[in-house]
């Protein structure tokens, strides 16, 4: 490539109708053993909230929160009000967050695999410690290595899914992860349910059991085939075609190939990805990588998945059916990404984006409405609004799970030529995870001062992104991942930001 020379970014031309190969079994196989690493977020999503309103938990490591439990003229809201108990949760998405910039250079460098053993040995043994916790420092300890792996599992799963999977099926083979991470919910809140049994150990039990999904992601990495993309760009072109071969069952593969060459020739040229993704030209990329994870958090299902247990009892729902309740709405979260699978690649990730959009503003409203109008400082919500409430939040969570929660992963990961895809998903990841971290150290806290508002509060803000897609997000169903470049360049407000051939300097830090 010349230097100073003018030259587009990533591909030079459209060629998807070029395109070869079939669904093998090959590829689904090799994306169902890489999802998994979504178990483990979702895995300790699900028990983080459980845990916390376990008796044997609060009286062993949060005793003031304990004791506050048992007053009966409590103000409802502010029971779980303690810093030290959102530290515990929140404590992992910053490490995390930091873990997920680390992860970034290692995926491009040694490839998607090994960030994903990482994140699994790492993960297996922050649920070794928290089971064995004796103290704050062990159990926080444990939190912070669970945090590392979510980071490396982040960081490189979507991002393996995205390159393994035909562009057809890209959608659905990527939701593999969310689908992974709903069912792992699921699986935390059904352990939950029963081990808060088991007092007063129990917590252990759930907590523990979080080495299965790492002790499997580690495993299944090391089995794992690399992408295609990875391997080109590492400087295996022969080893990167026998993979693309296999996995498109054929061998009539040129164009595609010709893709990912063209894309790892510049990405090669590239030394620094992170002052690379801050061009003007990657503005569009640049803007979604902040934006989706930002708003896939503000939708507030964190707060509902984190905290189920606790917002229920709040509501003056008992321990059991407080418990029954969360995972009655995790099992509507994994059943609801079916959905998704079955419609991003058919109706597109705009049009679900925007459906659910609308769906958690209303579910919302009527939640507060619910809150505000009949439950007060101490009274409890009748069974009748009881049920009520549960059944609109699951029809909030069925919204989420069809549309934000999957897609706020997969578009982020399919939009980035391949000389900023690791920085960018890294970025994701990490604005991801600081959200999380900021909502789940804050919702206690809200909660007892926004009362109910803490619904309009979301609902704001899930207003402001269907707006933000409405207006700003192309549609990239069935656009091959090397040449989603070119969807900005006619995009109607992208096409004024970026130029269309940018220009490479010198040095090759663009």
């Amino acid at each position: 490539m010349p230097a100073g020379g003018l030259v587009p970014t990533g591909v030079a031309k459209e060629r998807a109708e070029l395109y070869q190969g079939r669904v093998t079994l090959y590829v689904v196989i090799a994306c169902i053993v890489a999802a998994v690493g979504g178990s483990i977020f979702g895995y300790d999503i699900g028990i983080s909230g459980g845990v916390t309103s376990m008796d044997g938990f609060l009286r062993e490591f949060f005793h003031s929160v304990y004791i506050s439990k048992q007053h009966a003229h409590e103000n409802n809201y502010c029971k779980y009000d303690n810093q030290g108990l959102a530290a515990f949760t929140s404590s992992l998405y910053f490490a995390g967050l930091v873990a997920s910039l680390v992860a970034s250079p290692i995926t491009r460098k040694y490839g998607r695999r090994t960030s994903i053993i990482c994140g699994g040995f790492s993960f297996l043994v922050g649920a070794t410690v928290n089971a064995a916790a004796q103290n704050l420092a062990m159990l926080l300890f444990g939190r912070i290595m669970l945090g590392v792996g979510i980071g490396f599992g982040n960081q490189a799963v979507p991002l393996y899914l995205s390159e393994m999977a035909p562009t057809h099926l890209r959608g659905a083979l990527n939701m593999m992860f969310q689908l992974a991470t709903t069912l792992g919910i699921f699986t935390a809140n059904m352990v939950n349910y029963g081990t808060q049994k088991l007092e007063p150990w129990g917590w252990r039990l759930s907590l523990g059991l979080a080495a299965i999904p790492a002790t499997l992601m580690t495993v299944g990495g090391c089995l794992l085939p690399e992408t295609p993309n990875s391997l080109i760009e590492m400087g295996s072109k022969e080893r990167g075609r026998k993979v693309l071969e296999r996995i498109r069952g054929t061998d009539k593969v040129d164009a595609e190939f010709e893709d990912m060459v063209d894309a790892s020739e510049l990405a090669n040229s590239i030394k620094h990805p992170f002052r690379n993704i801050l061009k003007k030209r990657n503005r569009p990329q640049l803007v979604m990588a902040i934006c989706m994870p930002t708003f896939q958090i503000l939708t507030g299902i964190n707060s509902i998945l984190f905290y189920a247990p606790v917002l229920f009892q709040s509501m003056g729902f008992g321990g059991n059916a407080s418990l029954y309740s969360s995972a009655v709405t995790g099992a509507v979260l994994a059943g609801s990404t079916f959905i998704s699978i079955a419609a991003v690649d058919r109706l597109g990730r705009r049009v679900l984006l925007i459906s659910g959009g609308i769906q958690m503003i209303i579910c919302q409203v009527i939640v507060a409405i619910i809150l505000g109008v009949k439950f007060g400082d101490n009274q409890e919500l009748s069974k009748g609004y009881s049920i009520l409430v549960v059944i609109v939040i699951c029809l909030f969570v069925l919204a989420f799970g069809w549309s934000w929660g999957p897609l706020g992963w997969t578009v982020p990961s399919e939009i980035f030529p391949l000389e900023i895809r690791s920085a960018g998903q890294s970025i994701t990841v990490a604005v991801n995870l600081l959200f999380t971290f900021i909502i789940a150290q804050c919702f206690l806290a809200m909660l007892c001062h926004f009362k109910f508002g803490i619904f309009l509060f979301f609902a704001s803000w899930i207003t402001v992104m269907t707006i933000f897609v409405y207006f700003f997000l192309p549609e990239t169903k069935g656009v091959p991942i090397e040449e989603i470049i070119f969807l900005w360049r006619k995009h109607w407000f992208w096409k004024k930001i970026i130029p269309e051939y940018p220009q490479v300097d010198d040095s090759h830090n663009v």
